[in-house]
């Protein structure tokens, strides 16, 4: 099966499941919200802490594309089928340093109304842009320090041990300074809009492109979420060519996502 998941580190694969999206009402007036973020991590934590063998039920039936994304794309123990995976998987995560990183991630992320929100002001920004855009489901997982973001078939997953602070010390370990800059939790809608965009709006005939075009593609995407966010999370030279581009022409943000550059 070909898959697609796009992680933070730039590297690409390919994932195809099904996934459903999940609308509801919220507040006192009629405003819709798009997304709802699944705590598909509050299970997954239960069971890698204390191995309840219902949260790992749970996940297998409520959640068994992110199971299988989890379990065999990110931290590649093998196939979610294969005899003794269960215990594969649990055993993983005895490891000390990770099991600190479930406990920080639960007590950072307790509460995420605040990513919920920026999160569904920005989808509805880019639907006003596109209004036939696919609107994804968002869950929130605890993987193994490797991947940030992965985007799947109409689907983002949030790896919370990725967002702990710049200034948390297990990072210190494993990432330079300018990478630690990045892993807060107020990078997280912008990588969010990133890697989505990115996948739903890919550069045409990518492989015969050059890299001046690749990178040029990239720097659009990241100004349109820099437009959508009202911040420029992201500052390349090939965002601020797109930028002065921009401006010369006098484009708006819809007319830039249709222009081919």
């Amino acid at each position: 099966m070909r898959k697609l998941y796009i992680i933070i580190i730039m590297t690409i694969v390919f994932v195809s499941t099904a996934c459903e999206l999940k609308l509801k009402q919220f507040g006192e007036g009629s405003q819709t919200t798009l997304i709802e973020i699944q705590r598909y991590d509050r299970l997954e934590s239960r069971y890698l802490t204390t191995g309840d063998f219902s949260a790992l039920q749970q996940m297998n039936i409520e959640y068994p594309m992110e199971t299988r994304t989890l379990i065999e794309d990110v931290l590649r123990l093998g196939e979610v089928n294969d005899p003794g995976i269960n215990s594969k998987f649990l055993q993983f995560y005895q490891d000390t340093t990770l099991q600190i990183i479930i406990t920080e991630a639960e007590m950072q992320y307790a509460n995420v109304s605040d990513i919920s929100k920026q999160l569904n002001k920005a989808f509805d920004r880019l639907r006003k842009l596109s209004p036939n855009v696919s609107i994804p489901t968002v869950y929130l997982q605890i993987g193994a320090l490797d991947q940030s973001v992965v985007v799947g078939n109409n689907s983002i997953g949030i790896s919370l041990d990725k967002y702990l602070g710049e200034y948390y010390p297990l990072y210190d370990r494993f990432y330079t300074e300018a990478q630690r800059a990045q892993m807060t939790r107020e990078h997280i809608v912008p990588d969010c809009m990133f890697f989505y965009m990115l996948s739903i709006y890919p550069l045409k005939d990518y492989e015969v492109r050059s890299q001046y075009e690749r990178d040029l593609h990239v720097g659009k995407i990241m100004w349109i979420v820099n437009s959508l966010l009202d911040k420029k999370f992201f500052s390349t030279k090939y965002v601020e060519k797109v930028d002065r581009y921009v401006r010369k022409n006098s484009l708006s943000a819809k007319q830039l996502l249709e222009n081919n550059l």
